[in-house]
């Protein structure tokens, strides 16, 4: 009797080890959630051991809630890639060294700054654009700015004066956009090039006339009593923001890319409905923390942000109007073809 009992357990026991065999054979046990648990099934899924490298997000926005909650973290092992959060970087020019390098994959920023890499590299590509927030409600969130005691009293006072502006990005091109709507030749005033830190010292200290100051830098100048002659939304503006990433990323490991292009999303549409939340994210004091009227001002930009979307087709008027801006006036030698530098990263329905 004891003996036979023993074989009916062993036999019960193999037949448990061959289900599980097979079961792993065929792609790995289900959980609950209906995810695979296999390192196998994670790695066919799409991220292959793929590393998502970003700069660091800083104290604020979806990507800054992203890294401290773990969230590319968790979503990005589940397709068996994992992402690297990189250093900061004074100025776009400064990250776009980092995308040649390759310590950054994926990056954001505005079509200006990208179009002088684009024309002279074709190892990135832009895949989502967001939006211009227009309603008159929100914030504004660049300006051409004077000292409130300065002569200049409008763009065509300009003439003859020296304006600062980060070369060949956003402050340039939205500088030469006003002087064109205004009737000025661009050759009248001189720009001087300085990244945001030294635009806003220069600035301060009288070496220039104006200052296009953008993101941060414009509140905080604004703060200090600086008048502003004309704010990017008062202009035919094209200069969206986008996100792009390396080709060998994009071509290798599509889903990587979609899943962080997921969470931003998610996160973003998120900020709308709770902006508190994406504010002074690991610090509530020291200079990377806000505060007071500049808080709320934050906040308010977070309620108002429109949702990124997957590039299209359509989207290449954007890159051919500002690329032509840039040509047209000097500031791009070559040409950039939006067939070239733009993906559909959409998945297939």
């Amino acid at each position: 009797m004891w003996t036979s009992r023993r074989r009916t357990r062993a036999a019960v026991a193999v037949a448990a080890l061959s289900v599980a065999a097979l079961t792993a054979a065929c792609g790995g046990a289900a959980t609950g959630t209906g995810k695979t648990t296999t390192a196998a099934a994670a790695a066919g899924s799409g991220g292959g051991g793929a590393v998502l490298k970003i700069k660091d997000p800083g104290n604020a926005g979806p990507l800054a809630v992203a890294k401290k909650e773990g969230i590319l973290e968790k979503r990005l092992a589940e397709i068996g890639a994992k992402v690297e959060w990189g250093g900061s970087y004074a100025s776009f020019t400064a990250t776009i060294d980092a995308v040649r390098s390759g310590s950054i994959n994926v990056l954001e920023g505005a079509i200006s700054p990208v179009l002088g890499y684009l024309a002279n590299s074709k190892d990135i590509k832009i895949f989502a654009f967001t939006d211009p927030v227009t309603d008159p409600a929100a914030p504004q969130t660049d300006g051409l700015v004077v000292k409130p005691d300065s002569p200049v009293k409008s763009v065509k006072d300009l003439a003859g004066k020296q304006v600062a502006v980060n070369k060949g990005g956003r402050g340039e091109y939205l500088l030469l956009l006003a002087l064109q709507e205004a009737g000025v030749p661009a050759d009248q005033v001189k720009r001087v090039y300085l990244n945001p830190d030294q635009g806003a010292s220069a600035f301060a200290t009288g070496k220039v006339d104006a200052w296009w100051a953008i993101v941060r830098a414009y509140p905080e100048v604004v703060a200090k009593g600086a008048r502003v002659l004309v704010h990017g939304r008062d202009l035919p503006d094209k200069d969206l923001n986008m996100q792009a990433a390396r080709v060998e990323l994009l071509k290798e490991h599509p889903e990587v890319v979609r899943v962080y292009f997921k969470v931003l999303q998610e996160l973003t549409a998120e900020a709308r409905q709770n902006p508190e939340r994406f504010q002074n994210v690991f610090l509530t004091q020291g200079p990377t923390a806000v505060s007071g009227p500049r808080l709320a001002e934050e906040v308010a930009k977070a309620r108002y942000a429109n949702v990124p979307r997957f590039a299209t087709a359509a989207d290449g008027a954007f890159v051919t109007d500002v690329a032509g801006i840039f040509q047209k006036y000097g500031v791009l030698p070559g040409t950039v073809n939006p067939g070239d530098v733009i993906l559909d990263l959409k998945p297939a329905a």
